[in-house]
């Protein structure tokens, strides 16, 4: 993650993760600077949450690293999904295709890239929209 960010943004993702990993109940800014040892201040947890991070990449370079060596065969699929939905104040909410009533509906659609590991029989979700 060097290349992409700099050393205390990596510190601080490392220890707040890791704090919500170990959590039970209710997850707040304040229960996660609670479960922090170090650099885990309530203003430290603010500041993660409110930086611009790039997750697309921070996704990439976890799966370049530790999921994909150089000899594999690897495959970009995408899945979409159309889910209906009644009302009108849930966002997102409009008229999408649905191939099981044949006509557009008032749905949800979600948008699921993922990349495909043939040798392994192995996918890993990269984008969901």
């Amino acid at each position: 993650m060097r290349p992409a960010f700099d050393y205390t943004t990596i510190r601080h993702l490392s220890t707040i993760s890791e704090a919500i990993l170990a959590m039970s109940g209710h997850l707040t800014m304040l229960g996660i600077s609670r479960w922090t040892e170090d650099y885990g201040s309530y203003r430290t947890v603010q500041r993660l949450f409110y930086a611009n991070i790039d997750w697309l990449k921070l996704r990439w370079l976890f799966v370049k690293k530790h999921l994909i060596n150089k000899d594999d065969v690897i495959l970009i699929a995408a899945d979409e999904v159309v889910v209906s939905k009644s009302g009108k104040q849930t966002y997102g909410l409009g008229y999408f295709f649905s191939s099981l009533y044949g006509k557009a509906i008032p749905s949800i659609f979600f948008l699921c890239i993922s990349l495909i590991n043939v040798g392994c029989r192995s996918s890993y979700s990269c984008v969901t929209l």
